[in-house]
């Protein structure tokens, strides 16, 4: 029996307060979602129960809830990367886009976006087998411009930073995503070209730029 909306977005909520330290700006509503039926319909499937006056995952539903909460931000990376989705929309078609990752798309997407770490807000995305399958068989399809190797070529797929001061620097210096990069050597600073321009910055920064790898 799938779950409802309302009963998959409490799961996600339940397991981003158990597992995710901080209090990202949504948590609040994790009181007001859960509601008399959608409580009823997650208890009946055993997926919550309630201790000592609070509700809490059970075993079954922190796998549920995880498995939620990585398609919902795997399709968050996908309408960004791919379909340059506005921000004002996102999370409203995210929300649709994630129940379709549920019916057998969740590994292909993950494969096509290169086993994505982050979603676009910062959080971490859970991992899952192919993910796993790939760190193991040294694939490398996107990964952070610290880890590639001098001559390596790509195109920058995203910018993971929460420092705004990292993220203005590399706006002005043009490195958005889309564009080419090749790296030209790592010490003593990761030294890089976009569109014919080189750029050194150290390893803090080079951990910032995701790269989608290419063939030189």
């Amino acid at each position: 029996m799938p779950l409802s909306r309302d009963a998959e977005h409490v799961l996600e909520l339940l397991w981003i307060r158990k597992k995710e330290s901080g209090d990202p700006p949504y948590l609040p509503l994790l009181e007001a979602s859960m509601t008399k039926e959608v409580l009823q319909e997650l208890e009946e499937l055993g997926l919550i129960r309630q201790v000592e006056g609070e509700w809490q995952l059970t075993q079954e539903g922190e796998e549920v809830a995880r498995t939620a909460l990585r398609c919902r931000r795997l399709a968050e990376r996908l309408l960004v990367d791919l379909l340059k989705t506005a921000d004002n929309i996102l999370d409203e078609v995210a929300c649709s886009i994630e129940h379709a990752l549920h019916e057998g798309l969740e590994e292909a997407v993950c494969t096509l976006l290169g086993h994505p770490r982050f979603c676009p807000h910062g959080s971490e995305i859970p991992p899952g087998r192919c993910c796993e399958e790939a760190r193991k068989a040294g694939i490398r399809l996107i990964v952070p411009l610290s880890e590639m190797q001098p001559n390596e070529v790509g195109r920058i797929a995203y910018i993971q930073t929460k420092d705004t001061a990292i993220m203005q620097k590399l706006m002005a210096m043009g490195i958005l995503p889309g564009e080419p990069i090749r790296l030209i050597r790592r010490f003593p600073s990761f030294v890089f070209e976009v569109q014919q321009t080189q750029y050194a910055v150290d390893s803090e920064v080079a951990d910032c730029i995701y790269v989608r790898l290419t063939e030189g």
